[in-house]
């Protein structure tokens, strides 16, 4: 339900693992589950939620 351009992804949760690694502890490494995730519930390839997710991360962070 979260229109593509609001999207951002974060992996500030050190107990909550994504799967396939439940039960360990959560670092930014684990990112690339989460994004795979989004790009099958929303039926995309993982290239674009990437490329979506770093333009709107530039921009909320005012990165040029």
């Amino acid at each position: 339900m979260v229109p593509n351009e609001r999207m951002l992804i974060e992996t500030d949760s050190p107990y909550l693992s994504p799967e396939p690694l439940r039960g360990r502890r959560n670092d930014s490494r684990n990112v690339k589950y989460i994004a795979q995730k989004i790009a099958d519930v929303k039926n995309m390839k993982l290239e674009e939620v990437a490329r979506i997710t770093y333009q709107n991360a530039k921009e909320i962070f005012r990165i040029k």
